[in-house]
């Protein structure tokens, strides 16, 4: 990255108040050498500055690191206000997060202390390396002459990147909420529920504390899971050194690309299988399982149900599996065209998706908010960027939750009439492994 550092250097000198206008945001882009993309989540992970933000896209076409804060939003209302009135460029973007409820805590200025926040964390970057399909750009943004000073010394203080070490941390402690036999409990709860036509569907999850023998560095696990997690979309937004949210997912929950809009059904699981013959076989028999087509049939439905009044046209796309590498899923591509652009509008109607709650989505809300013993936070949210040509979002899923040297894993299971608990508790099992397999482990549990 020393292409990086002398490029940076460069635009320090550029930076002065002939080319900054007064007021307003302002957008400065720079090419980079093709090879300068290499170690872009070392660079970012040796940077003083936060919030930090990690993607990558699951086709493996783009790759982002964006680093300080300009702008934060903690209402997708106001973000979209803020790119539609302000008339930014239709390449500027803002990172970040959405929640699964409505309030969410985030690490405040303050030291040791959380704020309650709005329904999402969405900011405009001071910096942003942005490597798409072979062409690197380099973003700084700066809120008119006033704040040329803080962009200059922001880029002062900018490190070489150092490369990251394997993990080793090690898990000490392990706790489960709901446990096994609180977990079992619940779902006949739910299956009771079922039964009485209350719901058709609901996704119960669990987090998993580990509690372990040191601070874990969130760009080394967000490298590992990189690394043997495929076909995902990974994210990582570190607010402070040792606060941070990432998950390596497969599910996207909608990309926009002016009026063009794609999202999936993703629900329905079975494990997978080193062999690929043996895969071939699990997947097989998950696309003629008759409780997996239904469980997939009825988010489908639900999202096009949501989707009626905001777009022209739905087309549904016949089933497909994709294999991860601890399980496999049913999903169906969805696309149409929108009546009009409003991406706040986009995820009122989508999210929290079927996949993530159940049907109908208020009732499944309602027995969740009830019963499920912890607050999701991000889990189950969405993360991505906002834009005025384009967005994209993928459900917050196979995550986990940094804070010192406490790992919360979270994992969900879709529950329909004829589920089995201890089969779910499986299915969990399977999709917590994702990340937890890549620390070493002191514990059973």
């Amino acid at each position: 990255m020393n292409q990086m550092t002398n490029i940076i250097a460069d635009i320090c000198e550029s930076l002065n108040t002939e080319s900054v206008s007064e007021t307003g945001i302002q957008s400065f882009s720079f090419a980079l050498p093709v090879d300068s993309d290499a170690h872009w989540l070392e660079w970012l992970s040796a940077q003083p500055h936060y919030p930090q933000f990690y993607w990558r896209h699951r086709e493996g076409h783009e790759e982002v690191v964006a680093c300080g804060q300009v702008r934060l939003f903690n209402k997708v209302t106001d973000a979209e206000t803020f790119l539609q009135q302000d008339r930014q460029s239709a390449r500027m973007r803002l990172w970040g997060l959405n929640a699964w409820d409505k309030v969410n805590f985030y690490p405040s200025r303050h030291e040791n202390e959380d704020v309650i926040c709005g329904e999402s964390y969405l900011f405009l970057p001071r910096l942003e390396l942005r490597r798409h399909r072979g062409e690197n750009r380099l973003y700084i943004h700066v809120d008119g002459n006033a704040d040329l000073e803080n962009a200059r010394r922001f880029l002062q203080q900018l490190l070489p990147g150092q490369p990251l070490l394997p993990l080793q941390t090690a898990v000490l402690r392990a706790k489960h909420t709901p446990e096994c036999g609180q977990w079992h409990r619940l779902l006949e709860q739910a299956l009771n529920a079922i039964s009485q036509n209350k719901m058709e569907k609901v996704v119960i999850a669990r987090k998993t504390e580990l509690t372990l023998n040191a601070p874990l560095h969130t760009a080394q696990l967000m490298a590992a899971s990189r690394s043997v997690n495929h076909g995902c979309y990974h994210f990582m937004l570190a607010f402070s050194a040792d606060h941070a949210f990432l998950a390596s997912t497969p599910e996207r929950l909608y990309y926009r690309d002016k009026l063009q809009f794609y999202t999936e059904a993703l629900a329905g699981t079975v494990t997978n299988a080193e062999d690929d013959q043996r895969a071939a076989e699990l997947g097989q028999w998950l696309l003629e399982d008759k409780k997996n087509q239904h469980e997939n049939r009825i988010v489908v439905d639900d999202i096009c149900q949501r989707l009626q009044g905001g777009v022209i046209s739905v087309d549904v796309a016949p089933p497909d599996v994709i294999r991860l590498r601890k399980v496999q899923h049913l999903r169906r591509l969805i696309r149409g065209v929108l009546n009009h652009v409003c991406d706040s509008d986009c995820l009122r109607r989508l999210q929290p998706t079927a996949a993530v709650a159940g049907l109908p989505r208020e009732a499944a809300r309602q027995f969740l908010a009830n019963n499920e013993p912890f607050k999701r936070d991000w889990y189950a949210g969405s993360a991505g960027y906002l834009g005025l040509d384009q967005s994209e979002f993928a459900v917050s899923l196979r995550c986990a939750c940094i804070h010192h040297n406490v790992l919360a894993l979270y994992a969900g299971a879709g529950i329909v009439a004829g589920s089995d608990p201890g089969q779910e508790w499986l299915e969990i099992e399977n999709k917590a492994a994702g990340l937890r397999t890549l620390l070493t482990s002191r514990v059973n549990g």
